[in-house]
């Protein structure tokens, strides 16, 4: 094989590759490059070197509310509807309602037996000679989230999955994806919280409404900052509550719970005083409100 032809004496050379003659230079360092390491640039071109310097000084965009702007706006909805829709395969290829995942999810105060077919709440676990279902105070404490996971009706899952989609995104966007999924998981334990104060409790409770209603809620937040129509959206919220309360074996209490958490999250998140201490603002905020709702849940406990 022939070998590429040594440049002349004086002649400029690439600087990573010396061997090659080069008569184009680096706009930014004027360093001699070739063909293969010239980057465009938006006046003339630049080296690979120059180039990746650029990208690690530049500051990267902020969202509205002081997140980081990312071109995947999309992204974190679709892993969670991925996870939901995962979790609900799993649960309907076990049995469906009689998995044993439901079970395990599902978020309840106090366990109980199943035994011959029935749920027999009145049996302590020692004496239980069927299927223990365990519960919050068993111990079982990953239920406060595990519970906004779990599903079993198509139409459920379907519903949730979908106001996932098309409000995730929007919210990302305003917030940035550590924000939004602050929002979302919060949320969801607000409602968990409720359910376990509210609910009855051998009622086991599961689904992401939780979760869905505290983006609405934060949606509703930030409409109202910036001085926006709300009537729609209003008459959207207000539907979904007839529902809650009219059609039997749904939990109006996560639907409440994520609905004030939600609120109480993107209240902070929008009001956040504006400058270089939003941020400290915000992230105290947010530790605190998770802070209160764990403290509710063990409180939960000891009554």
């Amino acid at each position: 094989m022939s070998q590429p032809p040594t440049p002349e004496p004086g002649v400029p050379v690439c600087y990573r590759h010396p061997g090659r003659e080069s008569h184009i230079r680096c706009q930014r360092c004027d360093r001699p490059i070739c063909p293969d390491c010239m980057r465009d640039a938006s006046v003339g071109f630049q080296c690979p070197d120059c180039v990746a310097e650029g990208a690690r000084t530049t500051r990267q965009g902020r969202t509205t509310y002081g997140g980081t702007r990312r071109p995947d706006a999309a992204a974190t909805s679709i892993a969670l509807i991925a996870v939901n829709a995962g979790v609900w395969l799993a649960i309907t290829l076990t049995g469906g309602s009689a998995s044993r995942l439901v079970d395990l999810l599902a978020l309840q105060l106090r366990g109980g037996c199943a035994l011959d077919g029935f749920y027999r709440p009145n049996i302590v676990e020692q004496a239980c000679t069927g299927t223990w279902i365990p519960s919050f105070a068993d111990g079982a404490f990953w239920q406060v989230l595990t519970s906004g996971f779990a599903h079993v009706q198509l139409l459920h899952i379907g519903f949730n999955m979908f106001a996932l989609w098309v409000l995730g995104p929007q919210l990302e966007q305003l917030f940035g994806r550590g924000r939004f999924l602050a929002l979302y998981f919060l949320s969801l334990l607000a409602g968990s919280v409720v359910v376990l104060w509210a609910a009855p409790e051998y009622q086991a409770t599961l689904g992401a409404s939780g979760a869905i209603y505290g983006l609405f809620a934060a949606l509703v937040v930030c409409v109202r900052k910036v001085g926006g129509d709300l009537r729609q959206l209003g008459a959207l919220i207000a539907v979904n509550l007839v529902i809650t309360f009219m059609v039997p074996n749904i939990s109006w209490q996560g639907h409440l719970g994520g609905f004030a958490g939600g609120l109480a999250v993107a209240a902070l998140l929008v009001y956040a005083p504006r400058g270089p201490s939003r941020s400290a603002y915000q992230l105290t905020g947010l530790a605190l409100i998770a802070v209160v709702l764990l403290a509710a849940t063990a409180l939960r406990l000891a009554v």
